[in-house]
């Protein structure tokens, strides 16, 4: 098997994982060929052969891409297309967006846990949740912030 097919194999994996876990079938496949491709982007014109799906579905999966941080749109000189790609530090964002997550869980849970009060089954419940958010918050800040240092060092050298 050559190295395209190969890529293209464990792209769809990928991508089926992503949508057991909650993503779009199509958004799931246009981020892992973005991700997979040996080229630096793509055109929604590639996306559409790569995959075999419609422009419109293209579109839809760049518009909850693009927002979320994982592909960027980046100018291709000479050419009058939109041209993507999946963005470098995309996984430390996409990680970093979860700290409102976490923030809101949290906040939630301090919230029912004020209206439940601390002794019921209720805020027992509630306050392991509202322990266990700020716990993830507190740690997931440095863990990121340390990962983003020791990439950044071990790739200083790296063109993108």
């Amino acid at each position: 098997m050559d190295t395209d097919q190969r890529l293209r194999e464990a792209a769809e994996k990928l991508a089926l994982t992503l949508a057991q876990g909650g993503m779009q079938k199509t958004t799931a496949r246009v981020m892992t060929a973005l991700l997979y491709t040996r080229q630096d982007a793509m055109t929604a014109a590639d996306l559409c052969a790569e995959l075999s799906i419609s422009s419109g579905a293209v579109s839809t999966a760049v518009k909850q891409l693009i927002p979320i941080g994982l592909i960027e749109r980046v100018p291709a000189p000479g050419s009058r297309r939109d041209h993507y790609r999946f963005r470098q530090g995309a996984w430390a964002s996409l990680m970093s967006q979860q700290n409102a997550m976490l923030a809101t869980m949290g906040a939630a849970a301090q919230e029912g846990l004020d209206a439940a009060g601390q002794d019921s089954v209720t805020g027992r419940r509630l306050h392991e949740m509202k322990d266990f958010y700020a716990y993830m918050t507190k740690q997931l800040i440095p863990l990121i912030d340390s990962w983003r240092q020791r990439y950044a060092a071990q790739h200083a050298d790296t063109p993108r």
